[in-house]
This record gives structure tokens, C-alpha cells and sequence, in this order.
């Protein structure tokens, strides 16, 4: 499949990983937490390898091995690993990597649980952090030390698509020896591919456009196989494991995503594009828009702007909140990249996470509105926003 195109790998790619015997259409879901061995010295060969698709689900499983296959295409790495959660992936990716007396860079505005990795948990094991602004190519190249292993980024970042500078990262880090870590789930594959612009690891929440229909939890890591090798140990120690239905269920999602993706793109450019115009909000954000601060950023690095469109709400925090309330098509949960649109009050949502002075370093005003675009008809998606918009009082 090497010069297979997205849209082919996505329904094809899996069975670039063989089954023995058998060749069905569909990707098999093995449902097993273990696999018999044919004598002794079958086992002892089974248990020496690093990894092991028939040995013991941990290590390995078919069904991880087909969705891994299909992901390390789509995102041009050499192989991908699968875990039980976005964070499963982005926990195991850092502490593999890091160790006491080890610095690293992240920026100012990042998953809320992401946030908490660098600013809590690292500095308990002796790792130093650096909370940098991620559009300031400046900032991020001060922050750097003798002892920085890992510059870590995410673009567009949760939840106000403030991007960094892939290309302009990289080139900070590598000729330092510097390793770069990219989160990707607000792009995905299809528009953003990190890899291409040198980035050593990428890193998913599989549960959001991967998956693209809101139910399973999953997280991927797609690197170089040595640095995967490399991190291999401290996920077995973590445990964060896909269930094996979970990973069939990823594979069949990652099948329709290049078509999911362009219609998500276009609606999601539409919606952006008609909310700038409505006079209840203020300010609309998203990467493929003129206005968006960085779009020069947008249109080298990204082929679409993915889901997710911010913006503020006239008024406050109550319009806000009324208008959120008052949407009908469009369900007000968490999450994104999924089919159905979605819609979160941003400041309600993180009020339990992160304190006033956290949101206000987030960028996270009180009429802030996050969604995730969905692939339904945008003239459906206009009408319910309008009419949650004029009976938000928003002024």
C-alpha cells in the first residue's frame, strides 16, 4: 500500500496485516485476552518478542495490529501503537521519554488533562517544565536548555485553535537533539500530517475523528519504530490497553474518515464563515477562515480546518449560557469529530477543572463557545443556530 492514496488505505490498509488461513472483507474483531502456544519452544519465542500479536492482549492483539497498521499509513510514521485513551497515549509518549532531571517545553494552552501532565504530575518525578506561548517561535527557542528533551505541542490547541508552527518547531529541535511531540486529534490525518514536517512523534485521541462516532475511548502513538521500541516497556507497565472490540470498532470508523472529513471541513468553514456575520457574536475562530490570526500557518500546514469552530457570544456569560441551552439539532456535550454536532459553554465546562486564573492563561473568556461540527445538512445546522442565537438575548 505504499502508493495507495488516503481514501484507499482507509478501507484497505488493514489487511496489509495477514490473517493466517483466511481473508475476509470486513476487519475480524479477536476477542481473546490470550493466544495458545504449539509447544514450549513456541512460547518461549512468543514471550521474548518486545511484541506479539498472538501472545497475550497487552503486548499485542490482531485487531491492534490491522487499526495500528492503517494509522501509521494514514499519518506517514513508520508504525503506530494503540491505547485505551487519548491520554493513555500522550502519558506513556512523555514518561517514556523523560526522566528526573530532564527539561521540557509545553505550551501555554493544551487539553485541560495534558495541562495538568506537565504542570503537576512531571515536576513530582523531577522533570522540569517550561510553559511557553505556543504562536511565539521566539519564546519557545528562550525556553530551550542543555538538559531539554522534549518540546511538546498541539495544534490547533483545545479549545481556543491557537497553532503552532510545526516546520518553525522542528527546526528548533532537532539540530539540538531535541525530540518534538505533536498532539493531532483536532486536525487528524486527513488535513494534518505532522511526520512530513519532521515531527518524531504524533499522538491521538483516537475517540475523536478516528473513531468519528462517539462510542469508543481510544488513543494512538505514531513515531519511528526505534522510538516506539523505546516507549514499548513503559506501556506494558501502564496497562493502558484498547479493548480488542474498541480497536475493531477504530478500524471501522478510520474507513469513512477522508469521507467524513471532507464533509466535516466543508461544514465546518460554512458554519464559521455565517457566524461571522450574525450580530450576536463577537469573534469567530477557525484555522481556514481569513480572519483566523494565523491563517498564513493554517494554509502551509493543514489541508482543512477540522471540526472545531470557536467563538464568542455578545453579552456574557448568561447569553452564552442560554444560547448553548437553547440548541435542538446540535447536543451540548464534550468531545468532537464525531458525526452529530456538538456544543460546550467552554467556561461552565472547565469551571470543575481549572481555576479562573488557569482559564484566563487558557484564553478562555466567559461567553467562549466551543463545537464540533458535525457531517449534518448545513442549512439544518444554520437554522438551529440562529434560533438559539436570537432567543439567547445576546446583544
Amino acid at each position: 500500500m505504499s502508493d495507495w492514496q488516503p481514501d484507499t488505505v482507509a478501507v484497505h490498509g488493514h489487511a496489509s496485516v495477514p490473517l493466517e488461513g483466511i481473508n475476509p472483507v470486513a476487519p475480524a474483531i479477536y476477542y481473546s485476552s490470550t493466544f495458545r502456544a504449539a509447544d514450549a519452544p513456541h512460547f518461549a519465542e512468543m514471550a521474548s518478542k518486545t511484541r506479539h500479536a498472538g501472545f497475550y492482549t497487552r503486548y499485542g492483539n490482531p485487531t491492534h495490529e490491522q487499526a495500528a497498521a492503517v494509522l501509521a499509513k494514514l499519518e506517514g510514521t513508520e508504525v503506530a501503537m494503540l491505547t485505551a485513551s487519548g491520554m493513555g497515549a500522550i502519558s506513556t509518549a512523555v514518561l517514556a521519554l523523560v526522566k528526573a532531571g530532564d527539561h521540557c517545553i509545553a505550551q501555554s494552552r493544551h487539553y485541560m488533562a495534558t495541562a495538568k501532565l506537565f504542570d503537576e504530575m512531571l515536576p513530582k518525578f523531577g522533570v522540569e517544565v517550561t510553559i511557553v506561548e505556543q504562536s511565539d517561535l521566539g519564546a519557545i527557542e528562550a525556553a530551550i536548555r542543555p538538559n531539554t528533551r522534549l518540546i511538546y505541542v498541539e495544534t490547533p490547541a483545545n479549545p481556543t485553535l491557537v497553532l503552532t508552527d510545526l516546520a518553525g518547531v522542528v527546526a528548533l529541535a532537532r539540530p539540538r537533539g531535541i525530540l518534538t511531540l505533536a498532539d493531532n486529534t483536532f486536525a487528524g490525518p486527513i488535513n494534518s500530517r505532522p511526520a512530513e514536517l519532521g515531527v518524531d512523534v504524533i499522538l491521538h485521541s483516537a475517540t475523536k475523528s478516528l473513531g468519528g462516532h462517539s462510542d469508543i475511548t481510544a488513543g494512538a502513538i505514531c513515531t519511528t519504530r526505534a522510538l516506539a521500541e523505546e516507549m514499548w516497556d513503559t506501556s506494558l507497565t501502564l496497562g493502558s490497553t484498547l479493548s480488542p472490540m474498541d480497536a475493531w470498532l477504530l478500524l471501522r470508523g478510520m474507513r469513512t474518515l477522508p469521507l467524513r472529513m471532507a464533509r466535516i471541513n466543508e461544514n465546518a468553514l460554512a458554519l464559521a464563515a455565517w457566524l461571522e456575520a450574525r450580530p450576536e457574536v463577537e469573534v469567530v475562530y477557525y484555522p481556514m477562515l481569513p480572519s483566523h490570526p494565523q491563517h498564513e500557518i493554517a494554509a502551509r500546514q493543514m489541508r482543512g480546518g477540522g471540526p472545531v469552530v470557536a467563538f464568542s457570544v455578545r453579552g456574557g456569560y448568561e447569553p452564552t449560557s442560554r444560547f448553548v441551552a437553547g440548541l435542538k439539532l446540535a447536543s451540548q456535550a464534550v468531545s468532537l469529530g464525531g458525526v452529530e454536532t456538538l456544543a460546550v459553554h467552554t467556561a461552565a465546562m472547565w469551571a470543575g477543572s481549572l481555576n479562573e486564573a488557569q482559564m484566563k492563561v487558557a484564553g478562555i473568556a466567559p461567553n467562549f463557545v466551543r463545537m464540533s461540527v458535525g457531517i449534518e445538512d448545513i442549512e439544518d445546522l444554520k437554522r438551529d443556530f440562529a434560533q438559539a442565537l436570537e432567543a439567547s438575548g445576546a446583544e
